[in-house]
């Protein structure tokens, strides 16, 4: 007895609704590093409001989440006169964006800036981070 294995078709309508969904999905990773400094205290953190600007549009990648840094309004410690390196995890930037700021919103002086961050294939960065 032979089995005979159909394979399913699926309409182009629905490849393209599941297209549309997987962009939807993606996350950029961003490695970040605060260079130690005797100048700057040690304490660290993150705002739920930092984003990754598109330099083309008007697009924000909000931040998923973070590893390594607590997020405002707690404070993570970091060791005197050592790089200290975090993780973000950001919503997917646009298909056609080539460059992005990355870019700590927040009430108050000292938010963190990188400006126009080169778009790469894995969606993954390392930056050195710097107060803007």
């Amino acid at each position: 007895m032979t089995e005979t294995i159909v394979k399913p078709i699926i309409t182009q309508e629905l490849l393209e609704s599941l297209q549309t969904k997987i962009e939807e999905e993606k996350q950029v990773i961003v490695h970040c590093c605060f260079p130690a400094s005797p100048l700057l205290g040690n304490l660290i953190r993150i705002w739920n409001s930092t984003v990754l600007i598109d330099k083309n549009s008007s697009h924000q990648s909000k931040l998923i989440h973070a590893e390594n840094i607590s997020v405002f309004p707690n404070w993570t410690v970091i060791p005197f006169m050592k790089d200290y390196w975090f993780t973000l995890v950001f919503s997917g930037l646009p298909k056609d964006c080539k460059s992005f700021d990355f870019k700590e919103v927040i009430p108050e002086e000292g938010g963190f800036f990188v400006k126009s961050i080169k778009r790469n294939t894995s969606d993954i960065y390392r930056i050195k981070i710097s107060e803007e």
